[in-house]
């Protein structure tokens, strides 16, 4: 297992297709981060939920999700499960996101995910933040899309706990859904963990990494 580890790491932009997408693919990542790194410029987009209970919960849940961290959320009104009718305004908004910022590192979800929002939002960062580090993010779900990650953050018990507790209290809205459990949350992480020799760990698809070995 390699490990390479980050060098300077001012800001970061997240973003997700839904309400608590972030949180559930890298909120243990995002808790690393902030946590180590007081005053992490975090620029979040959600395309959908605005309005709504969905985004009290998500500016409640993110502000938990990233410590300390200078965090701006953006949520905006697109209908869920029609980001291909909506592409003209999504590709705005990311069009907009990328134009204030100059990122560090991308969180977004992968290219290779089942849902139509996800994979169409994955496509669409990967062509506005052409020279960044953007790693996509898994969903565990009933479409059974898991695929074989590239890139892990392994995470200590404490924050891998802390993670499935935040969840639990900041989406009330999500927790009928019978896949929404400490049990699913934790049992993913887990095996992400055994597969970078860690106890838990969030893991990710690299679509492109340049190197530089010269130094």
């Amino acid at each position: 297992m390699i490990r390479l580890r980050s060098g300077r790491l001012n800001g970061i932009v997240a973003v997700g297709a839904h309400c608590d997408d972030l949180a559930i693919g890298a909120g243990g990542t995002l808790l690393t981060m902030c946590l180590a790194r007081p005053g992490l410029r975090v620029d979040a987009l959600v395309l959908s939920g605005g309005g709504s209970e969905r985004e009290q919960e998500e500016r409640a849940a993110l502000a938990a999700f990233c410590p300390g961290a200078d965090l701006r959320l953006t949520v905006l009104k697109l209908p869920d499960g029609r980001l291909p009718a909506h592409w003209d305004e999504a590709k705005a908004a990311v069009e907009e996101l990328r134009a204030r910022c100059e990122p560090d590192l991308v969180l977004a979800p992968r290219t290779e995910d089942a849902h139509q929002d996800h994979r169409g939002l994955a496509e669409l960062m990967t062509t506005a933040f052409r020279d960044h580090l953007v790693l996509g993010y898994e969903i565990v779900k009933w479409d059974a899309d898991l695929g074989r990650p590239t890139a892990y953050q392994p995470l200590s018990a404490e924050t891998a706990e802390r993670k499935a507790r935040l969840l639990q209290e900041h989406y009330p809205s999500q927790r009928h859904r019978p896949w929404y459990d400490r049990e699913a949350f934790l049992g993913l992480a887990r095996i992400r963990g055994i597969e970078c020799h860690a106890r838990y760990a969030e893991a990710f698809a690299a679509t492109k990494l340049t190197l530089d070995l010269e130094g």
